[in-house]
């Protein structure tokens, strides 16, 4: 039992960071490569969606990783689950403090009401994110160490 559940919140964490380097060094390259408007409302979009989706994965994530390392409490490997999951609060904390409330705003920009300083406030979003995914992809590092 405790195997798959070591499997299971692998996969989803790796899963999680696969989604958030995509969105750093992929989706984010191809929607400032867009002509203004329309980049700034696929951002808008982005930020509405996975917005809503990302708190839960998160949070999931670090339930599992919270089981994970109750259940393998006296296993070897315990210390390294115990770090990625320490290493998960804290991009939780990123979020909230850092990313959440640049992209509250942004999810509500439109060609019309956008501020002046939008893409200043989107690349402060973006460098805020590209700390957090190292942070995550430490983490996801960590929980398949513990494996092994």
């Amino acid at each position: 039992m405790l195997n798959a559940l070591e499997v299971v919140t692998t996969v989803v964490v790796g899963v999680m960071v696969g989604v958030e380097f995509t969105v750093a060094f992929v989706m984010n390259r191809i929607l400032d490569a867009l002509p203004e408007d329309s980049g700034q409302l696929g951002h808008a979009h982005g930020g509405r969606m996975l917005g809503a989706v990302m708190p839960v994965w998160y949070i999931g994530s670090l339930v599992l990783i919270g089981i994970w390392a109750a259940a393998g409490w006296h296993h070897q490997g315990t210390g390294l689950v115990v770090a990625a999951g320490a290493l998960l609060i804290l991009s939780v904390v990123m979020s909230v403090l850092l990313l959440v409330p640049i992209n509250n705003r942004n999810k509500t920009w439109t060609p019309d009401n956008r501020p002046v300083d939008w893409k200043q406030q989107l690349n402060r979003w973006q460098r805020f994110h590209y700390v957090r995914v190292a942070v995550i992809i430490a983490a996801f590092a960590l929980l398949v160490a513990a494996l092994a």
